[in-house]
Protein backbone atom coordinates (compact mmCIF):
# COMPACT_ATOMS: atom_id res chain seq x y z
CA UNK A 1 0.00 0.00 0.00
CA UNK A 2 2.87 2.38 0.74
CA UNK A 3 4.48 1.67 -2.62
CA UNK A 4 1.51 2.79 -4.70
CA UNK A 5 1.33 6.18 -2.98
CA UNK A 6 5.06 6.65 -3.50
CA UNK A 7 4.71 6.05 -7.22
CA UNK A 8 1.74 8.38 -7.54
CA UNK A 9 3.53 11.22 -5.74
CA UNK A 10 6.78 10.99 -7.71
CA UNK A 11 5.53 12.78 -10.89
CA UNK A 12 3.98 15.52 -8.76
CA UNK A 13 7.23 16.01 -6.84
CA UNK A 14 9.22 16.11 -10.06
CA UNK A 15 6.85 18.70 -11.49
CA UNK A 16 7.20 20.82 -8.35
CA UNK A 17 10.99 20.56 -8.47
CA UNK A 18 10.98 21.54 -12.15
CA UNK A 19 8.73 24.54 -11.42
CA UNK A 20 10.96 25.64 -8.53
CA UNK A 21 14.03 25.37 -10.74
CA UNK A 22 12.34 27.44 -13.47
CA UNK A 23 11.52 30.15 -10.92
CA UNK A 24 15.09 30.17 -9.56
CA UNK A 25 16.59 30.47 -13.04
CA UNK A 26 14.17 33.23 -14.08
CA UNK A 27 14.83 35.11 -10.84
CA UNK A 28 18.59 34.86 -11.27
CA UNK A 29 18.29 36.22 -14.82
CA UNK A 30 16.06 39.07 -13.63
CA UNK A 31 18.50 39.98 -10.82
CA UNK A 32 21.39 39.99 -13.30
CA UNK A 33 19.43 42.39 -15.55
CA UNK A 34 18.69 44.66 -12.59
CA UNK A 35 22.34 44.64 -11.51
CA UNK A 36 23.52 45.42 -15.05
CA UNK A 37 21.10 48.33 -15.29
CA UNK A 38 19.04 46.84 -18.11
CA UNK A 39 15.96 46.78 -15.91
CA UNK A 40 15.00 49.14 -13.12
CA UNK A 41 13.96 47.72 -9.75
CA UNK A 42 11.06 50.19 -9.72
CA UNK A 43 9.73 48.60 -12.93
CA UNK A 44 9.93 45.15 -11.34
CA UNK A 45 8.04 46.33 -8.24
CA UNK A 46 5.30 47.94 -10.34
CA UNK A 47 4.95 45.09 -12.86
CA UNK A 48 5.38 42.23 -10.38
CA UNK A 49 6.27 39.56 -12.97
CA UNK A 50 5.45 35.92 -12.19
CA UNK A 51 9.00 35.07 -11.13
CA UNK A 52 9.06 37.78 -8.45
CA UNK A 53 5.72 37.13 -6.77
CA UNK A 54 7.33 35.15 -3.92
CA UNK A 55 10.63 37.06 -3.94
CA UNK A 56 11.26 39.39 -1.03
CA UNK A 57 11.46 43.13 -1.64
CA UNK A 58 14.79 43.25 0.20
CA UNK A 59 16.27 40.63 -2.11
CA UNK A 60 15.26 42.67 -5.16
CA UNK A 61 16.67 45.90 -3.74
CA UNK A 62 19.97 44.23 -2.87
CA UNK A 63 20.30 42.96 -6.44
CA UNK A 64 20.88 46.56 -7.59
CA UNK A 65 24.43 47.74 -8.01
CA UNK A 66 25.62 49.59 -4.91
CA UNK A 67 22.79 48.34 -2.70
CA UNK A 68 23.35 46.18 0.35
CA UNK A 69 21.31 44.97 3.28
CA UNK A 70 21.65 48.23 5.26
CA UNK A 71 20.60 50.51 2.41
CA UNK A 72 17.64 48.29 1.53
CA UNK A 73 16.58 48.13 5.20
CA UNK A 74 16.73 51.90 5.57
CA UNK A 75 14.58 52.46 2.51
CA UNK A 76 11.99 49.90 3.54
CA UNK A 77 11.97 51.11 7.14
CA UNK A 78 11.28 54.67 5.97
CA UNK A 79 8.27 53.33 4.03
CA UNK A 80 7.08 50.97 6.82
CA UNK A 81 7.45 47.92 4.56
CA UNK A 82 8.94 44.74 6.05
CA UNK A 83 12.20 43.65 4.44
CA UNK A 84 10.95 40.09 3.92
CA UNK A 85 7.61 41.16 2.39
CA UNK A 86 6.97 39.29 -0.84
CA UNK A 87 6.65 41.44 -3.95
CA UNK A 88 3.42 39.70 -4.90
CA UNK A 89 1.79 40.66 -1.60
CA UNK A 90 2.62 44.37 -1.69
CA UNK A 91 -0.33 46.73 -1.62
CA UNK A 92 -0.75 49.28 -4.39
CA UNK A 93 0.28 52.05 -1.97
CA UNK A 94 3.47 50.18 -1.05
CA UNK A 95 4.29 49.49 -4.71
CA UNK A 96 3.87 53.12 -5.68
CA UNK A 97 5.84 54.38 -2.67
CA UNK A 98 8.79 52.05 -3.32
CA UNK A 99 8.80 52.84 -7.04
CA UNK A 100 8.60 56.59 -6.39
CA UNK A 101 11.58 56.53 -4.04
CA UNK A 102 13.62 54.34 -6.40
CA UNK A 103 12.94 56.49 -9.45
CA UNK A 104 13.42 59.81 -7.63
CA UNK A 105 16.74 58.73 -6.15
CA UNK A 106 17.43 58.12 -2.50
CA UNK A 107 19.83 60.95 -1.70
CA UNK A 108 17.04 63.22 -0.47
CA UNK A 109 15.96 60.74 2.20
CA UNK A 110 19.35 60.24 3.78
CA UNK A 111 19.35 56.65 2.60
CA UNK A 112 22.34 56.88 0.32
Amino acid sequence: MGQTTGLAVAPQCLAALERANDVRLARAQLKRRVKAGGLAAAEVVLASPWQTRTMSVGELLMSQRGWGRVRARRLLLSLAVPENKQIGTLTERQRLAIAAVLTAGTTGLGIA
